[in-house]
C-alpha cells in the first residue's frame, strides 16, 4: 500500500493512502496518555489532600497500564483492532469518567480511588503497539518504514511534552478533575475515528492462523519472544538510564544553589534533543544492521549520561542532556523495527507491547533506584550508575547475539 518513492521523505510517509487520517487520529487519542497522568496526580491530591495517596493511586494505575499491556495487545492481535479496541476504549473512558466523579470534590474514600484508578489502567488500548504494528501494513518499503517508525516516535515524544502543558491551562479555569474527563474524551474520540479508518479495512492475521481448535500453533507463539530479548533488554536498560535523568538534574540544581524553575529547561533539552534525534534518524541511510544500530544508541545515550555529572554548570548540564536525547528516539524506534521484524504475522502488535512494556517498567524502576542512591554517593557517581544501565544493556551478551535463535524476519 506504500506509495513508491526513490528517495523516502516524510512527507512520503504522509502520502501513503490513508496514512494521513488514521494517524491523526491514533495522535488524537494517545494524547489521552500525555495528559491523564498529571490529571489523575492533580485531581486525586485535590480529593485526598495527601500526596502519598496521590503517589499510590497513580502508581497503581501506571502499573496496570504498563504491565497488561502484552495481554491487550494479544488481544488484539487475535481478534484484530476494530473488535478490541472499541469496548476497551468504552470500558476505559468510563472508568476514567467514574474516577473524576470520585475526585470533584474532596473527601472521596482513597480505597474507591486506588481501585477505580487500577482497574481504568488495566483497560487502556495499546494504541502506540497498534499505530506501529499498522504502519508495518501500510508502508511495504523498509526506508520508508523506517522513517514512518522515526515519525511516530517523534510525535509521541511531543505528546509527552505537550499533555501536561493541555492539563495545566485547563486547570486555570476548571476543577482538576476535568482533566481525566478530557483524557477519556480524546481517548474515545480518537479510537473511533481510528478503527473506522479505511486502512483498518484490510484482513488482520489471527484466528485465520490458529490451529483446528481455534488455538495458535505453539511454535508462533513462541518465535516472537525469541526474537525480541534483544530489543527488550536494551530499551529496559535505556528506560533504567532515562527515569532517573529527572531526580538528579533536580538534585543537581539545589546542590549548586540553581533556581528550581530552571530545571524543566533542562529537562527539555533533552526532549529537544530526542526529537531531533529522531528526525535525523529516519533521513540517514545507514549501513550497519539494525541490531548493532540500537546497540549503539544505547551505548552512546550511556556516554553522554555518565559525561553529564562532569558538567560546570546548568548550560553545559543542558547541552550534554540534548546530545544524550539525540540517542533516545533512534533507540526506541530501531528497537519496535526490531520487534516488528521478530515477529509473525500474527503477533505485530504484541512484539510492539512488550517493547513499550519494556521501556515504561525500566522508567519505573529507575526512578526507585536513584532517589535511593541520591544523598548517599557523589552526584557524579549517580549520573555514572545512570549511563552504565544503558552501557550494559547495549554491550549485553543478549543483545550481542540476537541474531541466535531469533525468529526469521518477516517476508513484506
Amino acid at each position: 500500500m506504500s506509495t513508491p518513492s526513490s528517495r523516502p521523505s516524510y512527507a512520503a510517509v504522509l502520502r501513503v493512502p490513508h496514512a494521513r487520517r488514521t494517524f491523526t487520529a491514533a495522535l488524537t487519542a494517545r494524547l489521552s496518555y500525555g495528559t491523564v497522568s498529571p490529571a489523575v496526580l492533580l485531581s486525586v491530591t485535590h480529593a485526598t489532600g495527601s500526596y502519598a495517596v496521590s503517589g499510590t493511586v497513580l502508581s497503581l494505575f501506571g502499573a496496570t497500564t504498563v504491565f497488561l499491556t502484552p495481554l491487550r495487545a494479544a488481544l488484539i492481535d487475535r481478534h484484530g483492532p476494530r473488535r478490541v479496541l472499541p469496548p476497551m476504549s468504552a470500558l476505559y473512558g468510563a472508568l476514567l469518567s467514574i474516577l473524576a466523579v470520585l475526585t470533584w470534590r474532596p473527601g472521596a474514600p482513597a480505597a474507591a480511588i486506588g481501585l477505580t484508578a487500577a482497574l481504568a489502567g488495566s483497560c487502556a488500548p495499546p494504541l502506540g503497539p497498534t499505530m506501529r504494528a499498522l504502519w508495518s501494513e501500510l508502508v511495504t518499503d523498509r526506508d520508508l518504514l523506517r522513517r514512518a517508525y522515526s515519525l511516530d516516535g517523534v510525535a509521541e515524544e511531543l505528546l509527552y511534552v505537550s499533555g501536561p502543558a493541555l492539563i495545566a491551562t485547563l486547570g486555570g479555569f476548571a476543577p482538576p478533575a476535568a482533566g481525566i474527563l478530557l483524557s477519556a474524551a480524546l481517548n474515545a474520540g480518537g479510537t473511533c475515528a481510528f478503527v473506522t479508518s479505511p486502512a483498518m479495512t484490510r484482513q488482520r492475521p489471527g484466528p485465520a492462523s490458529a490451529g483446528p481448535a481455534g488455538e495458535e500453533p505453539a511454535r508462533e507463539r513462541v518465535a516472537p519472544l525469541r526474537g525480541l530479548w534483544p530489543p527488550v533488554v536494551v530499551v529496559l536498560g535505556a528506560g533504567l538510564a532515562l527515569s532517573a535523568v529527572e531526580l538528579l538534574v533536580m538534585a543537581y540544581a539545589t546542590d549548586r544553589s540553581y533556581d528550581p524553575a530552571l530545571v524543566p529547561w533542562v529537562l527539555g533539552a533533552l526532549s529537544a534533543g530526542s526529537a531531533l534525534g529522531g528526525l535525523a534518524n529516519g533521513v540517514v541511510r545507514w549501513r550497519a544492521s539494525a541490531r548493532t544500530r540500537l546497540c549503539r544508541f544505547a551505548a552512546g545515550l550511556g556516554l553522554m549520561l555518565a559525561a553529564a555529572g562532569l558538567a560546570p554548570g546548568l548550560g553545559t548540564l543542558a547541552a550534554t542532556l540534548a546530545c544524550a536525547g539525540a540517542f533516545i528516539a533512534p533507540a526506541l524506534t530501531t528497537a519496535y523495527l526490531l520487534a516488528d521484524e521478530s515477529a509473525p504475522e500474527s503477533a505485530r502488535t504484541q512484539a510492539g507491547a512488550w517493547v513499550n512494556m519494556a521501556v515504561n517498567a525500566g522508567s519505573s524502576g529507575g526512578a526507585m533506584a536513584a532517589g535511593s542512591v541520591i544523598g548517599r554517593l557523589p552526584l557524579p557517581l549517580c549520573f555514572t550508575l545512570a549511563g552504565a544501565a544503558a552501557l550494559m544493556a547495549a554491550g549485553s551478551r543478549t543483545a550481542g547475539t540476537a541474531g541466535v535463535g531469533a525468529a526469521p524476519v518477516r517476508r513484506r
